[in-house]
């Protein structure tokens, strides 16, 4: 990617400086734009955002798409910020990058600088949805995709013969069974920092909102399960292959991540999922971010694909192969709207039982984005520690 030059940069601040002042960016020729991807969104996104910018020539003269690991973005972008060379125009994130940067300060805050040019949220957004933008996207993110995620587990029918009810007896099988259940490291893993920020309410533990104070019964849990436990994979896609080999029998997952791994034939199809008792969704969403020191002549193309990234043509394409389950995070998109293709696929691999789930089982809020990092750097510390991948 080209850096921008000193005069580029500068023009960038004075234009952040006039969006926060309220004022309006004009955009005199196309721009390239530079996306990066440290959640797997393009999955869903991508196609949305490439009508776009066909649609949007004046806007818009290349798009370049790349991806990267969650945990890396944020030291990278703040490194560019520093040294006034960034080159990434927009970052699609979930819950591990999102809270980094907000604590770190390292994106444009668009709700407040822009707010003329997105829709409002409580116009837009389904109530789950806009639960996640206020307590988690806060004025930083802007949600693109929700599910109500996990946790689940899920599990090799032909392997595990009685299925664990309670987290009592889920640890009982770990123990008895070692090496044949893990998980992914949470700060990397949708199902990771579900299961990570579930367990609380599914013990009862004192205060499931305080990962420092609140958790004691959840950390005890955790280290115990570890006993049987050999490591914990980078990401999610590893354990996903790991239960479709047959190296593991049980593993946790999420509704996208039960049906999509399914679809691409890397879980065999009749893999079965359980929940244990007191189980409450965690939602995940995923946003779309603009680190600060974007040029200003870019911000008006970043703002309007934002925009039409809330719109329901958009938001029905991100029912997808069921990777983010069901996907939309805007009022009023059904699975009808969808493709033909997402529509037969989820008739085929979707599961029945998952409306009745979603309904009846309670929502609460992820972590704030301060104690989600302070989750993960203890997780990190206390339970992943000595368990690296195999060598």
């Amino acid at each position: 990617m080209n850096h921008p030059t000193r005069r580029t940069v500068m023009a960038g601040a004075a234009g952040l400086a006039a969006l926060k002042a309220g004022g309006a960016l004009a955009q005199n020729a196309p721009v390239s734009l530079n996306i990066i991807d440290v959640a797997g969104n393009l999955q869903l996104t991508q196609a949305a955002i490439e009508k776009f910018a066909k649609d949007n020539p004046k806007l818009i003269s290349r798009l370049n798409f790349s991806r990267a690991p969650s945990p890396e973005l944020p030291a990278k972008l703040k490194a560019q910020q520093a040294a006034n060379r960034v080159d990434i125009d927009l970052v699609l994130t979930g819950p591990g990058a999102m809270s980094d940067g907000i604590q770190q300060g390292l994106w444009v805050d668009v709700w407040k600088s822009h707010a003329k040019d997105l829709p409002k949220p409580e116009e837009v957004y389904h109530e789950q949805a806009l639960m996640m933008q206020r307590n988690f996207g806060q004025n930083e993110g802007v949600a693109v995709v929700y599910s109500p995620s996990g946790p689940l587990f899920e599990y090799a029918p032909d392997r595990l013969k009685t299925v664990p009810k309670t987290a009592e007896e889920l640890l009982a099988y770990v123990k008895q069974n070692p090496k044949r259940f893990t998980y992914a490291r949470p700060i990397n893993s949708g199902p990771g920092w579900t299961w990570l920020m579930g367990l609380p309410y599914i013990l009862g533990d004192a205060d499931p909102t305080d990962p420092i104070k609140g958790w004691d019964k959840s950390w005890a849990y955790l280290k115990e399960l570890g006993t049987g436990i050999d490591y914990y994979p980078g990401g999610t896609a590893a354990t996903m292959k790991e239960l479709g080999e047959g190296t593991r029998d049980v593993i946790v997952s999420t509704l996208g991540w039960d049906i999509n791994p399914r679809v691409l034939g890397i879980v065999p199809k009749e893999a079965k999922v359980f929940v244990l008792a007191n189980t409450h969704w965690i939602p995940d969403t995923q946003f779309m971010c603009i680190p600060k020191g974007v040029p200003a002549d870019k911000m008006p193309a970043l703002v309007a694909l934002m925009a039409y990234m809330l719109k329901p043509e958009a938001q029905a394409v991100t029912y997808d192969k069921g990777y983010f389950y069901p996907g939309p995070a805007v009022k009023g998109v059904t699975l009808a709207m969808a493709p033909q293709e997402s529509r037969d696929i989820l008739a085929e691999y979707g599961r029945t039982e998952y409306d009745g789930l979603i309904t009846s089982l309670p929502t609460r809020p992820p972590l704030t984005p301060e104690r989600l990092v302070a989750a993960f750097r203890r997780w990190d510390q206390e339970v992943g520690v000595g368990h690296g991948a195999p060598q």
